[in-house]
């Protein structure tokens, strides 16, 4: 240590204090205080407590300053080669990391960094430790979370792609005199549904439930041009609550010639107190466009019902169904509000 302190000159240890403070890389940045704290008179133990570091870094960084000067400080890590996490293994690691382990012969359902390391030894014959492979994941943007539920839908691939190409031309090909709205239903509960939330280290927040869980009903329509959503409210989810809604929407859209109802298979919306309102003279001005089976990714009013839970019933710490109610109408009232402002600022 003696060495490095006599050879430390004033003007170098300057330049050393300037570096320190310019520095953006972080271990490059220890390794100048190192130097720094020895030249200053300080202890190895006491450096290596302060920077979190062992004490044989603290010996080893001396040791390549006292025989390279500055430039032993600098990482040499650009010195060990081509990179292993070239494009040709991320792309492969993409890849596998979208499959399923079973598929690889695994017995476990879910990918550990260890399993993707042995895997992708298998595939490229590249052998990486497990914090480069943290480092690989990170690079193609993976990250860990809750899978989405889907069930395959019955029909055909080609009766299906015509459904919803006819779908399609539909929205594309609107007249100026015609609407189209997405339809759905969603149920809100008293009792919360639990989400993801920030905490800080060591607590868990607590979400108060009610117990006795109570129920209400939203049947809506998203507005497929302009985002604003029509909803009403029930008790109960069938067939009246339905038909409620598309009453609502005649009188929302009184001067259009027809409105395009784009709907998922649900039973309420094929009951005959369905076809008897369709008869109607109000209810011709109505065409139900149903989905394919299974298909909500096509169905943009899911969304919406998503940003609803989001932003008022997850975690949620309202006292009763009306408090929660209230809520739910603030939110929708402010989200369309929302929509029309910017409609505005795009016209």
């Amino acid at each position: 240590m003696d060495a490095i302190v006599t050879g430390l000159g004033r003007q170098s240890k300057r330049r050393l204090e300037r570096e320190a403070r310019r520095c953006k890389d972080g271990a490059l940045k220890m390794r100048y205080l190192i130097v720094l704290n020895l030249a200053g008179g300080v202890r190895p133990t006491m450096i290596a407590k302060c920077l979190h570091v062992g004490r044989s870094t603290v010996y080893e960084v001396a040791s390549r300053f006292r025989e390279q000067g500055e430039a032993g400080l600098v990482d040499r890590r650009e010195e060990n080669g081509d990179t292993k996490l070239d494009e040709a293994y991320l792309a492969i690691l993409y890849e596998t990391v979208a499959s399923s382990p079973l598929d690889h012969g695994w017995q476990r359902p879910t990918w550990t960094r260890e399993m993707l390391m042995m895997t992708m030894k298998h595939k490229t014959g590249v052998e990486i430790h497990v914090s480069s492979m943290s480092r690989a994941l990170a690079k193609i943007g993976a990250r860990r979370g809750k899978p989405k539920p889907t069930v395959h839908c019955p029909w055909e691939k080609r009766a299906k792609q015509r459904r919803l190409r006819a779908i399609r031309q539909i929205l594309e090909h609107l007249p100026a005199n015609e609407v189209a709205v997405y339809e759905d239903e969603v149920d809100i509960h008293l009792n919360p549904k639990i989400g993801l939330d920030w905490m800080v280290r060591g607590q868990q927040k607590e979400v108060l439930t009610p117990g006795q869980n109570v129920k209400r009903y939203l049947a809506g329509a998203l507005d497929a041009e302009t985002g604003e959503l029509i909803w009403v409210e029930g008790e109960k989810k069938n067939s009246l609550l339905f038909i409620h809604l598309l009453w609502a929407l005649t009188q929302h859209y009184p001067d259009a010639k027809r409105i395009h109802v784009i709907l998922d298979n649900y039973s309420i919306h094929h009951t005959e107190q369905v076809k008897q309102s369709l008869l109607t003279e109000q209810g011709s001005r109505l065409k139900l466009h149903f989905l394919p089976p299974y298909c909500p990714d096509h169905n943009k009013i899911e969304r919406t019902w998503q940003d609803l839970h989001a932003n008022v019933t997850r975690n949620h710490t309202c006292r009763d169904i009306d408090e929660l109610m209230r809520n739910v109408r603030s939110y929708i009232k402010r989200r369309n509000r929302q929509m029309k402002q910017e409609l505005q600022i795009a016209a």
